[in-house]
């Protein structure tokens, strides 16, 4: 079931934008999709369950993806993104065990920051030769 998930994110990279400004856009959907309910608790507390699935299958991808052997990534990134894929696992239960809305705040910060790496990046990687990326 992951590696399927992980080819239909692949294939869909592949055919709709490069790969970091896909995982950018899904990790900000994420983040905001948990900050609508971290804002509106007590009458969004219902979707948690849902955002969080959602988050958990995204993280999923992640982590199948850089730990695959053909991932090109140097080795520490793909420990550093697999760690943090753990992190964010073993949170996202928790979270679900013990349902707060302040719980949310590291979930929402982690996809937002990679996100911003991610586009940064990217932006970097676009950029003319001798050009300095945008602040």
């Amino acid at each position: 079931m992951q590696q399927q998930a992980a080819l239909a994110y692949q294939q869909t990279a592949k055919k709709t934008a490069s790969p970091r400004e896909l995982e950018a856009s899904l990790l900000s959907k994420s983040a905001a999709q948990l900050q609508r309910i971290r804002d509106d608790w007590d009458n969004k507390k219902p979707e948690l369950d849902g955002a969080l699935t959602y988050n958990r299958k995204l993280w999923t991808v992640f982590m199948t993806s850089v730990t695959n052997d053909d991932n090109p990534l140097p080795t520490l990134i793909k420990q550093n993104v697999a760690n943090l894929g753990i992190f964010v696992m073993n949170h996202t239960m928790s979270t679900l065990a013990n349902p707060e809305a302040r719980r949310l705040d590291v979930l929402i910060n982690i996809n937002k920051e990679l996100a911003a790496g991610l586009r940064t990046q990217q932006n970097q990687e676009e950029a003319p030769q001798g050009a300095h990326p945008a602040l």
